[in-house]
């Protein structure tokens, strides 16, 4: 039998994706958590088949990557140039609006998947649930557990399997225009009752202080996540879901309060509006992640040495709470013939000290490898940040994630079903807080469909 974990069965058959079905014992783990769910379907890359585990000697061989990372063609060069025998052929993927998992998803379905993929540490139980991706534990996956930070690792750990190498994080901050802010005489918000001000008195001085995109919900989870959220978890075999709790209610408040005072704007971040805002300071901050400094540096050049980069605010003065926006890993697709091959450049990838910095070049995010680089190596952009040592800002913000939350199935889904809401919501159809109990509701009857075994938390 195998132990893919969330792995459905086809009646009679052997472990091929297929539609709902009836529910199935599976172990999906986490660093504090071990959850029992659907296991069925036989047959494993381990069970002695016909998928080669590796190379023959002296074999050469391809293996297909998508990416949308940017800069990530140079490591890529770099391994090709190292390693003759194994070579990445890179394929670069749209991440608009979850292009990139459209296009994984439907590969998978077509048996043509890549060897490996970027694929972001939400969306990882929606691959699993496809059937999509290689158990790496029999390939050596956990002798390179050290090389990681924990929470990172154990994002693509399910049960007693490894399913993907993380590759970086993206602790969150508060980008701001510093120039702007003396000008005006507003403080760096150490609260959100802070931040809620200073949006006041910037409105009044003629800008924006942010906007509150509605189709943004990755950002959305994050400051859920700060501020205590846990969306996802476990009862005895069961899923529980509670993206309609206490603490998401709370921040949904305070974004509807902002809205309906004509505080922040609606408009979607990292499109075309969004940035001609930040260009010419009619926007002048940005709650975003450590990857925003070179999206930040690359689309509004002539703002630069006028930002800084400040911790979130915090519900209680004095807390260090804070949270995660992305991140991501190097996923090996099931149908990879050549697994083991994959798993050594994924692992190289984001570990080699010669890898990192081409990434750190590019801009990828906050590392997942716990040595190769040194925090001031990602100060790419300092000038652009008036000389501050900014990355040492979402260091300790990396430091004050609750390693506690925990991902649920088909997050993808999910987002597009807040966007949905969030969407309807603004636009007259109810309130933020309404909206999260519709996808509350939906949330749960996804999972059901999917033959999951869910309750409401």
């Amino acid at each position: 039998m195998s132990n893919d974990p969330l792995k459905r069965a086809e009646p009679g058959g052997a472990g091929r994706p297929s539609g709902p079905g009836p529910h199935r014992r599976t172990v999906l783990g986490g660093a504090a958590a071990v959850a029992a769910f659907g296991l069925a379907g036989c047959g494993s890359d381990d069970d002695g088949g016909d998928t080669p585990k590796g190379r023959a000697k002296g074999e050469k061989v391809t293996l297909t990557f998508w990416s949308w990372v940017p800069g990530i063609d140079k490591p890529v060069d770099l391994w090709n140039r190292k390693n003759p025998e194994v070579r990445i052929k890179l394929e670069k993927v749209s991440a608009v609006n979850g292009a990139q998992y459209a296009k994984m998803h439907a590969a998978i379905k077509a048996g043509n998947p890549p060897d490996l993929g970027q694929i972001e540490y939400p969306v990882v139980p929606s691959f699993l649930l496809d059937n999509g991706l290689a158990d790496l534990t029999g390939y050596g996956a956990a002798e390179h557990k050290g090389k990681f930070v924990g929470w990172q690792w154990q994002q693509a750990v399910f049960g007693k399997g490894v399913y993907a190498v993380p590759q970086a994080s993206g602790p969150m901050g508060l980008f701001l225009r510093r120039d702007l802010f003396d000008e005006w005489g507003i403080g760096t918000p150490a609260t959100w009752d802070d931040y809620a001000a200073a949006a006041g008195t910037v409105r009044r001085k003629g800008s924006w202080i942010e906007t509150f995109s509605p189709t943004n919900g990755n950002r959305f989870a994050g400051l859920a996540w700060q501020a205590g959220a846990s969306w996802f978890g476990t009862s005895g075999d069961a899923w529980t879901v509670s993206i309609d709790d206490e603490p998401t209610r709370k921040v949904a408040d305070f974004w509807e309060d902002l809205i309906r005072r004509k505080l922040v704007k609606t408009i979607p971040d990292r499109q075309n509006a969004w940035y001609k805002d930040i260009q010419t300071g009619d926007m002048a901050a940005w709650i975003g992640a450590s990857w925003g400094d070179a999206l930040l540096a690359g689309n509004a050049p002539k703002t630069a040495g006028r930002w800084r980069v400040a911790p979130l605010p915090q519900w209680r003065k004095g807390e260090r709470a804070h949270a995660n926006w992305g991140g991501s890993t190097t996923a090996v697709f099931a149908g990879s013939k050549y697994p083991k091959d994959a798993l050594a450049f994924a692992v190289w990838l984001n570990t080699a000290p010669e890898s990192i910095a081409l990434l750190i070049e590019g801009g990828y995010g906050f590392p997942a490898a716990t040595s190769g680089y040194a925090t001031s190596d990602l100060d790419v952009h300092r000038d652009f940040f008036g000389g501050q040592a900014y990355s040492e800002v979402f260091q300790e913000a990396g430091k004050g994630v609750d390693t506690s939350w925990r991902w649920g199935p088909a997050m993808d889904t999910v987002y597009q079903r807040l966007g949905d809401a969030f969407t309807e919501a603004l636009g007259g159809s109810g309130s933020l807080r309404s909206a999260l109990k519709k996808v509350q509701a939906d949330t749960v009857r996804d999972l059901k469909d999917k033959g999951l075994k869910v309750e409401s938390g």
